[in-house]
């Protein structure tokens, strides 16, 4: 019974230390995966911009728009990561944005 409340206070601890709990410092979150993910189907590195990302995401939607034979999943796909790269830059502030 100790063993449990000393674990369960340790996981408090962490995550107010840290922000996340335990288990999600071992490896990457949903969000970050997902920003990946987002990245690499743009050809972006980590630190891109908001034209970066805008012109990155105008030269795919010209390889994947059904009219130049791609498919409408391949454009929603590269419009779900374009808008989760630039709601990433909005959080962190107009004053970063490159």
């Amino acid at each position: 019974m100790k063993f449990l409340l000393l674990a369960a206070l340790a996981c408090v601890a962490v995550k107010m230390l840290s922000g996340r709990w335990p288990w999600e410092l071992w490896g990457p979150n949903a969000r970050e995966a997902a920003e990946k993910r987002a990245l690499a189907l743009l050809g972006l590195s980590s630190g891109a911009g908001y034209e970066e990302i805008i012109d990155a995401h105008r030269r795919l939607l010209m390889k994947v728009h059904p009219d130049r034979g791609g498919t409408a999943d391949a454009v929603h796909e590269a419009n779900a990561a374009r808008d989760l790269l630039l709601a990433r830059i909005s959080v962190r502030g107009p004053d970063q944005r490159g």
